[in-house]
Protein backbone atom coordinates (compact mmCIF):
# COMPACT_ATOMS: atom_id res chain seq x y z
CA UNK A 1 0.00 0.00 0.00
CA UNK A 2 1.35 3.60 -1.41
CA UNK A 3 1.07 5.82 1.67
CA UNK A 4 1.57 9.50 0.77
CA UNK A 5 4.71 11.15 2.24
CA UNK A 6 4.11 13.49 4.87
CA UNK A 7 5.14 14.31 8.43
CA UNK A 8 1.99 13.41 10.26
CA UNK A 9 0.24 10.57 9.99
CA UNK A 10 -3.74 9.79 8.74
CA UNK A 11 -6.54 9.52 10.83
CA UNK A 12 -8.63 6.59 9.72
CA UNK A 13 -12.20 6.90 8.71
CA UNK A 14 -13.56 3.74 8.47
CA UNK A 15 -16.70 4.01 5.99
CA UNK A 16 -16.54 0.71 4.75
CA UNK A 17 -20.47 -0.76 4.19
CA UNK A 18 -21.93 2.79 3.54
CA UNK A 19 -23.13 3.92 0.47
CA UNK A 20 -23.40 7.24 -1.37
CA UNK A 21 -23.47 9.75 0.43
CA UNK A 22 -22.68 8.43 4.07
CA UNK A 23 -18.93 8.21 3.66
CA UNK A 24 -18.61 11.62 2.04
CA UNK A 25 -20.76 12.72 4.88
CA UNK A 26 -18.97 11.46 7.35
CA UNK A 27 -15.79 12.87 6.27
CA UNK A 28 -17.17 16.41 5.83
CA UNK A 29 -18.17 15.80 9.75
CA UNK A 30 -14.67 14.37 10.93
CA UNK A 31 -12.75 16.80 8.78
CA UNK A 32 -14.81 19.99 11.00
CA UNK A 33 -13.00 18.38 13.99
CA UNK A 34 -9.67 18.47 12.02
CA UNK A 35 -6.82 20.92 12.26
CA UNK A 36 -5.29 22.40 9.00
CA UNK A 37 -2.84 20.00 8.06
CA UNK A 38 -4.17 17.11 9.48
CA UNK A 39 -5.02 14.23 6.96
CA UNK A 40 -7.48 12.14 7.22
CA UNK A 41 -8.11 8.71 5.12
CA UNK A 42 -10.95 7.54 4.50
CA UNK A 43 -11.57 3.98 3.70
CA UNK A 44 -14.55 3.15 1.40
CA UNK A 45 -16.33 0.01 -0.42
CA UNK A 46 -18.66 2.51 -2.31
CA UNK A 47 -17.09 2.84 -6.01
CA UNK A 48 -19.19 6.53 -6.18
CA UNK A 49 -16.88 7.29 -3.49
CA UNK A 50 -13.97 7.70 -6.16
CA UNK A 51 -15.85 10.59 -8.33
CA UNK A 52 -16.95 12.02 -4.98
CA UNK A 53 -13.92 12.83 -3.48
CA UNK A 54 -12.34 14.02 -6.55
CA UNK A 55 -15.68 16.84 -6.94
CA UNK A 56 -15.72 17.56 -3.08
CA UNK A 57 -11.98 18.19 -3.07
CA UNK A 58 -12.23 20.75 -5.95
CA UNK A 59 -14.93 22.12 -4.76
CA UNK A 60 -14.01 22.48 -0.93
CA UNK A 61 -10.43 23.45 -1.34
CA UNK A 62 -9.23 20.33 0.46
CA UNK A 63 -6.19 18.83 -0.77
CA UNK A 64 -6.99 15.09 -2.77
CA UNK A 65 -3.50 13.78 -1.89
CA UNK A 66 -4.00 10.30 -3.10
CA UNK A 67 -6.61 7.38 -3.76
CA UNK A 68 -6.48 3.74 -4.19
CA UNK A 69 -8.51 0.43 -4.84
CA UNK A 70 -7.34 -2.65 -3.29
CA UNK A 71 -9.72 -5.42 -3.68
CA UNK A 72 -12.67 -3.45 -3.37
CA UNK A 73 -12.00 -0.99 -0.46
CA UNK A 74 -11.55 2.45 -1.83
CA UNK A 75 -9.27 4.79 0.00
CA UNK A 76 -8.43 8.38 -0.37
CA UNK A 77 -6.04 10.93 1.28
CA UNK A 78 -7.50 14.43 2.08
CA UNK A 79 -5.66 17.34 3.57
CA UNK A 80 -7.09 19.59 5.17
CA UNK A 81 -6.71 23.04 4.47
Amino acid sequence: MLMPTDEKLPILLDTKGLNCPMPLLKAKQRLNKLESGDILLIEATDAGSVRDFQVFADQSGHVLLEQSDESGIYRHWIKKT
